[in-house]
């Protein structure tokens, strides 16, 4: 199962608070333990809102694009992570074992929704679909990286 563990922001990371040397070192020492246990599939830091927009969808099919920054630090996301994990139990173990060098704080873990969750109204061709389109990411994410 993959799941994606949302690392939700504080005053610190809204103000654009940089974590130290010693603190990147030791998320670092984290993702290795993540990544050899083959439970790593991915993640980011995330830029404070207030470097943000939110794009609304109005019910007359208009849309509007409000600036950042957004709602209390507490209930924006701060970072992102992708797992492969055999279950939610195993995602959780895992994120209680991040370091917490930013005080007081919280992840939230959500499983990402496979094909075969949606049952039937899924048709081969979808998933045939959904099999090109996660190659052509594959390949966009290793050309990004160049």
């Amino acid at each position: 199962m993959r799941f994606i563990v949302f690392m939700m922001g504080n005053e610190d990371s809204e103000g654009g608070v940089m974590p130290t040397t010693e603190q990147l070192a030791e998320m670092d020492r984290f993702k290795d333990e993540l990544i050899e246990a083959g439970v790593m599939l991915g993640g980011e830091g995330l830029a404070p809102t207030s470097d943000g927009v939110t794009v609304n969808f109005l019910a007359d099919g208009a849309r509007s694009v409000v600036d950042g920054p957004f709602t209390e630090a507490k209930e924006v996301v701060a970072g992102f992570w992708l797992w492969q994990c055999d279950s939610l139990e195993d995602a959780v173990e895992w994120a209680k074992r991040m370091p917490d060098w930013e005080g007081e704080g919280s992840v939230q873990i959500r499983r990402i929704f496979e094909a075969e969750d949606f049952g039937d109204v899924v048709t081969p061709e979808m998933i045939e679909e959904d099999a090109r389109q996660r190659a052509q990411i594959r390949a966009n994410v290793e050309a990004a990286a160049l």
